[in-house]
């Protein structure tokens, strides 16, 4: 599998399901105070939170960050014109369902899995 050079300059590890917002602003090169009001204006963007309540943002959400930055930085639109370019896109239609359906059994066990390690590592 080849890796992606991710805009930031950076490459998302291969397997890893999960990044905190840390890992994400090196990614895509936005500072994580943004990533947050980003998750303000654009509703359906909001990332899993682990039990320590840290963001964990999949590589899909990564991809949709990406999006909304060259929207906004690149072709210049405003928040209002980049949340209505990702409803003609479907984006938000298809992440606002896929919220609404709930959550991946899958992603659940290793979200399960992953704050048992967190537990372990305390003791």
């Amino acid at each position: 599998m080849a890796k992606q050079k991710a805009a930031g300059g950076s490459t998302p590890a291969e397997g890893k399901r999960y990044y905190r917002i840390g890992e994400v602003s090196k990614l895509t090169g936005i500072k994580p105070y943004v990533l947050r009001y980003w998750e303000s204006e654009f509703r359906w963007m909001s990332p899993t939170k682990s039990r320590s309540k840290q963001r964990l943002y999949r590589q899909r959400d990564i991809e949709v960050i990406q999006l909304i930055k060259r929207l906004l930085y690149e072709e210049r639109y405003t928040i209002a014109g980049a949340r209505k370019k990702l409803r003609e896109l479907g984006v938000g239609r298809a992440l606002e369902s896929q919220e609404a359906a709930g959550p991946d059994p899958r992603e659940q066990l290793v979200r399960i899995r992953d704050e048992l390690r967190e537990i372990r590592a305390l003791l």
